[in-house]
């Protein structure tokens, strides 16, 4: 079953009301692109040659890991949301964020296997929540506030949070197979997770495009 199949099915699970939602949420979605089209054109780009970092391509539906520009290893269909990807994501929707970001912590005790966190909402999504009018003004303080306190993000905002790259641990591997099946994270296999985790670090950069 091709990427197209993998992602309509996802929509679909979601149920048919969602669906219309999904409709206008592209329409914002589109709207709000710009700036993450910008981040996303930079952040492609390898700091220096021999940074280790991380490519999920939606489109493609894969995981690729980059030293500088070249590739050190691809896998090909990885899961994303059953909600899609998109640059604004809230809580509940499903949705895989687009954007850059940092792993922040391991979870080598996952009911998924290994969990690779990353630190979303990112201040760049906060910003974007602000401007939407997702966050109000006390939210986008209290974001802050949190993230200078703890050094990472609040997760349970309207942004939502736990988002990360996992293995399948207690998932059914036929469905990763064919179907996005996550609720925003980015799904690989187990081998392929602890591949992933013996090549990266906290710190790694991973884009989502």
């Amino acid at each position: 079953m091709n990427h197209l199949s993998r992602r309509r099915f996802g929509l679909l699970a979601l149920g048919s009301p969602l669906l219309l939602l999904g409709a206008s949420a592209s329409v914002s979605a589109s709207a709000s692109a710009s700036p993450m089209d910008d981040l996303l054109s930079q952040a492609i780009v390898p700091r220096h040659g021999g940074e280790r970092w991380v490519l999920v391509d939606d489109d493609e539906a894969s995981l690729e890991i980059y030293q500088g520009s070249r590739v050190l290893e691809r896998f090909p269909s990885v899961s994303l949301g059953r909600g899609g990807a998109r640059p604004q994501r809230r809580q509940g929707d499903r949705a895989t964020p687009l954007g850059e970001f940092r792993v922040n912590r391991f979870n080598r005790r996952s009911k998924f296997h290994i969990f690779i966190g990353l630190d979303y909402p990112t201040p760049t999504h906060a910003r974007m929540a602000l401007e939407s009018g997702v966050y109000s003004q006390q939210d986008y303080d209290d974001y802050f506030s949190y993230y200078r306190r703890h050094g990472y993000p609040p997760q349970d905002t309207v942004l939502g949070g736990f988002i990360g790259i996992h293995g399948l641990g207690e998932g059914d591997p036929d469905i990763h197979r064919r179907f996005h099946w996550t609720d925003g994270c980015v799904a690989v296999t187990d081998p392929q997770v602890e591949r992933l985790s013996s090549l990266i670090d906290i710190g790694t950069r991973v884009v989502i495009r």
